[in-house]
């Protein structure tokens, strides 16, 4: 149990930490964000849960295949909100769109027999 409290301090520390160094700087912050520190996390405790490089290997690459549709949030978002709408209405349809992405992402893949 404690092995989990840990696991879920130090993810959330390191969100409250982006976001609080966002309000001081977009740029740092925005660098601190890109930084694939949730999918090194991940890493970390898979491998220390399960000892199964393999495991590791194709997680990774499942997180390389899902980063190309996941940018469509970040190109879509400050459009949505350039064009005044709700923060809200446009996270969501931004995440939307998203989510089609990876939808068409992982059938795209699929049509060339790359399996994730």
């Amino acid at each position: 149990m404690i092995y989990y409290i840990i696991k879920v301090a130090i993810s959330a520390t390191l969100i409250v930490a982006i976001s609080e160094v966002s309000k001081k700087s977009s740029l740092i912050g925005g660098i601190l964000a890109s930084i694939p520190i949730v999918s090194v996390l991940a890493m970390i405790w898979l491998y220390i849960e399960t000892k199964d490089v393999t495991k590791i290997s194709q997680f990774s690459t499942s997180v390389f295949w899902m980063v190309i549709p996941s940018l469509g949030l970040f190109i879509i978002l400050p459009i949505l909100l350039r064009m005044k709408l709700n923060f809200y209405l446009a996270l969501s349809l931004a995440s939307g769109v998203t989510v089609l992405l990876y939808y068409l992402m992982i059938a795209l893949l699929a049509k060339f027999g790359i399996e994730i």
